[in-house]
């Protein structure tokens, strides 16, 4: 029975994170299961987390396609440029996926950056796993402490917190895709290009 509902929890955080849109985060489906089945929080979280990071990478192979069908080649190779440049920084840009998923911050855009980018998602699930452990691990134990609010957890996605995060996702997202970084990087002259779809 238990080993079902954490399949239900795995099966729960991966379907969240694959989706294309900025959503409620997985952890609010880990507190859902771990306060309504009085699950154990440390299997709640390696199944949620490993569901999650699964999705995470689903979703950037996907939006790699979606960038090659709808964007056009030259902003194609354009992003394709910085996702070499990103990726050369091996340990930096680990050093920054820790760091941005320990935040409260949702993770579509930087997985919507690594596809479009063609960074190769799976070398970054690993500092991915981590940050996300450990973000989602304060979030699954506090809920403990607030049982009897279940119903204000599975609305917290729309406090101005998580609101703002949303929004400095989608000027992240818009900033990857609409400045010319080749132009940025080779040329030092700053420019945008809002006409990138095909």
């Amino acid at each position: 029975m238990y080993v079902l509902i954490y399949l239900f929890v795995f099966l729960a955080s991966l379907l969240v994170d694959i989706v294309p849109l900025i959503g409620p985060p997985a952890w609010t489906v880990m507190v859902f299961f771990q306060i309504q089945f009085h699950l154990n929080i440390w299997l709640v979280l390696i199944t949620g987390v490993t569901g999650s990071a699964i999705g995470r990478y689903l979703y950037s192979a996907y939006d790699t396609i979606f960038s090659r069908r709808f964007i056009k080649p030259n902003k194609n190779a354009d992003l394709q440029f910085i996702g070499n440049k990103l990726a050369s920084n091996g340990w930096k840009i680990q050093l920054f996926v820790l760091l941005y998923t320990l935040m409260p911050l949702p993770s579509t855009p930087l997985f919507t950056a690594a596809g479009a980018a063609r960074i190769k998602t799976f070398h970054i699930l690993p500092a991915f796993f981590v940050g996300k452990f450990c973000s989602d691990a304060a979030m699954v134990i506090s809920g403990n402490y607030v049982i009897n609010n279940v119903a204000n957890i599975n609305f917290s996605f729309f406090t101005w917190k998580s609101l703002s995060g949303i929004a400095l996702g989608i000027i992240l997202i818009c900033f990857l895709l609409f400045i010319n970084w080749k132009k940025l990087l080779m040329e030092k002259k700053f420019t945008l290009t809002f006409n990138i779809w095909k």
